[in-house]
C-alpha cells in the first residue's frame, strides 16, 4: 500500500498542489509542506509520505518540480546531524530521478537551484552528484556551495568558517589563512564538530533561500559587487585628539561611571573615576579604560598593534559580505533595494537635523559617508566596537572622529545628541536589541531624529526557516531577526515616536523616529 493510499488526505494535497492555478500555487504548496514539516521538524506523516512526494516529480510540470525538490531538501535535513535517518534515507532513494532532472538544467535557473539544494544533502553520493553537475557550467558560488554541502568532516584538518555566502568568496591571503587555521587549532573536538555542522546548515540555508525565492520570482539577479580594493594600513597623524573632536567632545561621557570626560591631546580622562582612555589614528577607545598609573604605555602599544592587524577584513566585509547579507536578511535576491535607495533614505530623513550626530555601529563607514553628506562632517561622530572597521572608516573620512565603544552603553550624555543613525546593524546584537534602542532614546534630545534600517522575519514559514538557519560567529545558536510590532514596542518604550516606516519590500525595515518624551 502506498503512502497516498494510506493517507488519502495527503494524496489529495499532492493532487491539489499539482493542479493548482498559478494564483493558488503558494497556498496549496504551504498546505502540502505543513502536512510533513513545520519549523524544521517532521510530522508523523513525513516518513510514509516521502515516496509519494518523489513520485510527484513525474506528475508535476517543470514549474512545480522545483517546489517538490525544495520540500524534499527540507525533509532530508530535518534529522540532521544524522544523514542516515529514516526520512533522509527515504529521500535519498530518489537520487536517480533527481540526477536525471538536473542533467538538463542551467546555472541560475529556478529548477536547477532547487535541485542543487536537494542534492547537497547526499555526501555519501558525492562523486555521482559532482560527476553529473560538473557538466552544468555552474557559477563559482553555486558549485562551491554544492561541494561544501557534500563534504564530510576531516577532524585532522577541519576547514571551518569559510562557507558564507559561498566557499568561493573566501580567497584568503597567506596571513589571514594562517590566522584562521590557528583559531581552528584552539578548538576542542566537540567544538570542531559543532562548527562543522553549523557551517553545513548555513550552506544549505543560503542555497535553499535563493532557490525558494527563485521558484516564485525567476532567476536571481547577479549582484554588481565590486572587487575588494587594495588598501594598506598606514599610521596617520590626525593631530591632537581634542582638536579632532572639537565641540563634539562636550557630549561624551565615561562608559565606566557615566561621569563627564575631558578629551586631551592623546586621549581622554574621567576625573570622577580616575580612568584614562587612549586614542590612536583619530579613534578614541572608550571600550577599555586604564586606571591612573596602571600600564598606560603598554595599553597604548597594544592599541597601536591592533590597529595594524587584518585591516583588509573591514573592506572585505563592506564590499562583499554585506551585499550578500542583504540577500538573506532582506530577501533582496532580486536586488529590489539598491545602495542608492538606502542612501536616499538617509539623506532625506537626516538632512535638516540639528546638533551633534552619531553614527552607531558605523562599521567601515559605508553609510557614515552618506550621513556626512546629509549633516556635514563637523558635527558627526562614528561609533563601533570593531577596531579594523573604524580604521577603514578613518581612512575614508579623516575629518570624522571615531569612538570605539558599545552600542549597549553609548558613551554620550543623556539628551545630548540631535540625530542618531543605526543602519544595517540592529540584527548584529539581536538578543540585546531592546537595550540598544533604549540607549539611543536616552542620548537623543527632545525632537532628535533616529534613522534605522534592519530586517524582519519573512511572513512565509519556509523563507523564515532559511533566514533562521544561518549560524554566524556573532550568534552561533542561529540567526535572529525581528517582528515589526516588536520593533515598534521597543521604540515606544524608548520615548521614540515613529514618523516614517517602510517595510513592504522584501523583509527590509526602514524607520525614522523622533524623540518625543
Amino acid at each position: 500500500m502506498s503512502a497516498s493510499d494510506a493517507y488519502p488526505p495527503f494524496a489529495a494535497l499532492v493532487r491539489s498542489f499539482i493542479a493548482a492555478p498559478p494564483d493558488g500555487l503558494d497556498a496549496e504548496y504551504q498546505r502540502l509542506v505543513a502536512a510533513l514539516w513545520s519549523e524544521g521538524k517532521l510530522t508523523d506523516l513525513a516518513l510514509d509520505a516521502v515516496p509519494s512526494v518523489i513520485a510527484a516529480l513525474d506528475e508535476a510540470g517543470p514549474d512545480r518540480q522545483g517546489h517538490i525538490a525544495v520540500l524534499l531538501g527540507l525533509l532530508a535535513e530535518a534529522e540532521y546531524p544524522r544523514l542516515d535517518g529514516p526520512v533522509a534515507t527515504a529521500v535519498r532513494a530518489g537520487l536517480d530521478r533527481y540526477l536525471e532532472l538536473v542533467r538538463g538544467g542551467a546555472s541560475g535557473q529556478p529548477l536547477t537551484l532547487a535541485l542543487l539544494y536537494l542534492l547537497a544533502h547526499f555526501p555519501a553520493d558525492r562523486d555521482r552528484v559532482l560527476a553529473v553537475t560538473g557538466g552544468l557550467a555552474l557559477d563559482d558560488e553555486e558549485r562551491t556551495r554544492l561541494e561544501r554541502g557534500l563534504a564530510e568532516l576531516d577532524p585532522a584538518d577541519p576547514d571551518l568558517g569559510k562557507v558564507w555566502p559561498a566557499p568561493s568568496a573566501w580567497d584568503m591571503d597567506e596571513e589571514n589563512a594562517a590566522h584562521a587555521k590557528a583559531a581552528v587549532r584552539a578548538l576542542t573536538p566537540e567544538q570542531i564538530r559543532k562548527n562543522w555542522e553549523n557551517d553545513t546548515r548555513t550552506v544549505w540555508a543560503f542555497s535553499g533561500h535563493i532557490a525558494y525565492w527563485a521558484l516564485s520570482n525567476g532567476a536571481p539577479a547577479r549582484l554588481p559587487i565590486p572587487a575588494v580594493p587594495d588598501w594598506t594600513f598606514e599610521q596617520r597623524d590626525p593631530g591632537p585628539t581634542d582638536r579632532l573632536f572639537g565641540e563634539r567632545a562636550a557630549v561624551l561621557r565615561c562608559p565606566t561611571c557615566h561621569g563627564p570626560i575631558e578629551v586631551h591631546e592623546t586621549g581622554a580622562r574621567c576625573a570622577p573615576c580616575a580612568t584614562s582612555y587612549l586614542s590612536a589614528n583619530g579613534i578614541l577607545d572608550l571600550s577599555n579604560g586604564v586606571r591612573d598609573g596602571q600600564g598606560s604605555h603598554e595599553a597604548t602599544a597594544d592599541l597601536l598593534q591592533k590597529l595594524s592587524e587584518m585591516p583588509k577584513m573591514g573592506l572585505y566585509y563592506e564590499t562583499f559580505l554585506r551585499p550578500n547579507y542583504l540577500r538573506l536578511a532582506g530577501t533582496n535576491i532580486g536586488y529590489e533595494i539598491t545602495p542608492d535607495d538606502e542612501y536616499a533614505y538617509i539623506r532625506e530623513h537626516l538632512r535638516g537635523t540639528e546638533g551633534p550626530v552619531v553614527d552607531v555601529a558605523a562599521g567601515a563607514g559605508r553609510w557614515t559617508e552618506i550621513v556626512a553628506e546629509a549633516v556635514g562632517t563637523e558635527r558627526l561622530t562614528a561609533v563601533d566596537l570593531l577596531l579594523p572597521m573604524l580604521n577603514v572608516l578613518r581612512g575614508k573620512l579623516p575629518e570624522v572622529p571615531a569612538v570605539m565603544g558599545s552600542a549597549l552603553n553609548l558613551p554620550f550624555a543623556d539628551g545630548s545628541v540631535g540625530a542618531v543613525n543605526l543602519w544595517n546593524a540592529l540584527q548584529a546584537f539581536p538578543d540585546d536589541a531592546e537595550q540598544g534602542i533604549a540607549e539611543i532614546g536616552r542620548i537623543l534630545r527632545p525632537g532628535g531624529v533616529f534613522t534605522m534600517m534592519t530586517f524582519r522575519w519573512s511572513d512565509d514559514p519556509i523563507a523564515r526557516y532559511f533566514q533562521a538557519s544561518h549560524f554566524f560567529p556573532s550568534r552561533p545558536e542561529g540567526h535572529l531577526l525581528f517582528e515589526l510590532e516588536q520593533l515598534r514596542q521597543w521604540l515606544a518604550a524608548a520615548g521614540l515616536t515613529v514618523r516614517d516606516e517602510k517595510a513592504d519590500v522584501g523583509t527590509f525595515v526602514f524607520i525614522t523616529a523622533e524623540r518625543t518624551a
